[in-house]
């Protein structure tokens, strides 16, 4: 049992960033970027590429995660900006086409082939018969940090406050003097920083890959529209509920309706649960769980 906790505060952990970031940025821009899973990705591999020329790793994660945020922020500017005169549905289409370009660009410069980091090898810790790497356990670590640092700018300070406004109603924001334009680039950078980060931990246990936005996308899309999309911290309470099915497929022992002793349904179900549960959500709660704070949205 305890086992499965941790398994599911990992899982919550690889997809909560990157889930608050995508909806932190359609509460302001009202579309769903398709490429936001892979500015993850183009995270994991700066990561890499810096640690592998000698720099640091905490080093490397920072630089890199400033690097997805500038791609985010420079990406907003030049595409989605323009393309959003056009319409939510004209931008979420691009965005499409600007995750591709994102995948061919990185296969062309680091090839398919999964890059692993050359970290130490260390023990794992056992915890009441529970193991955890220690990455493992910085990646839970500098999540919940963050998550608590975004609640306090949220709510308690002026730039908080004036995202909540600018995302409940954005005529009634600029009509109050304030600057939409600066704090979209704001989000836009914070949102892409932090999906990088969160590849980057991500890939310091499976490896940096052409694959890990695509492996992404579909949870992460699950977590924030069950959180409802445009609320972020929805978005991470929908990252935990899809961890636990993950997590439930994969480890609860079926043998008993079966009549064998051990019976677990493969790996490859994962995605069917994420299947279901945003079809489910789609269907009964297409609004999200906190189906009130998106529609004031």
């Amino acid at each position: 049992m305890l086992q499965f906790l941790v398994d599911t505060v990992l899982r919550a952990s690889d997809l909560a960033l990157i889930a608050l970031g995508l909806s932190m940025l359609y509460s302001l821009v009202k579309f769903p970027n398709v490429a936001h899973v892979q500015y993850a990705m183009f995270g994991a591999y700066a990561t890499y590429a810096l640690h592998s020329t000698g720099v640091p790793l905490v080093g490397a994660l920072l630089i890199a995660s400033t690097l997805s945020g500038l791609l985010t922020l420079v990406l907003h500017v030049l595409v989605f900006r323009r393309l959003l005169r056009g319409g939510p549905a004209i931008a979420m289409i691009g965005s499409l086409a600007i995750a591709m370009l994102v995948i061919a660009s990185m296969q062309g410069l680091a090839g398919s082939f999964p890059r692993m980091f050359n970290l130490p090898r260390v023990e794992p810790l056992v915890l009441g018969g529970a193991r955890i790497a220690h990455t493992q356990l910085y990646l839970i670590g500098t999540t919940a940090v963050l998550l608590a640092l975004f609640v306090l700018l949220l709510f308690y300070t002026r730039l908080g406050r004036a995202m909540r406004a600018l995302a409940s109603n954005g005529m009634l924001a600029n009509a109050s003097g304030l600057n939409a334009e600066h704090i979209t680039y704001f989000v836009s950078f914070t949102a892409g920083a932090i999906a990088g980060l969160g590849g980057s931990m991500l890939a310091l246990s499976t490896g940096a890959h052409i694959n890990l936005g695509n492996d992404l996308l579909l949870p992460v899309f699950a977590a924030a529209i069950l959180g409802g999309l445009g609320n972020p911290l929805g978005a991470v309470v929908g990252a935990l509920l899809i961890a636990i099915t993950e997590t439930a497929v994969t480890n609860i022992n079926f043998g008993m309706f079966f009549g064998r002793e051990l019976v677990f349904m493969p790996v490859a179900y994962i995605s069917a649960a994420s299947f279901l549960i945003l079809l489910l959500a789609l269907l009964f709660k297409p609004y999200g769980l906190f189906d009130r704070e998106v529609r004031r949205v």
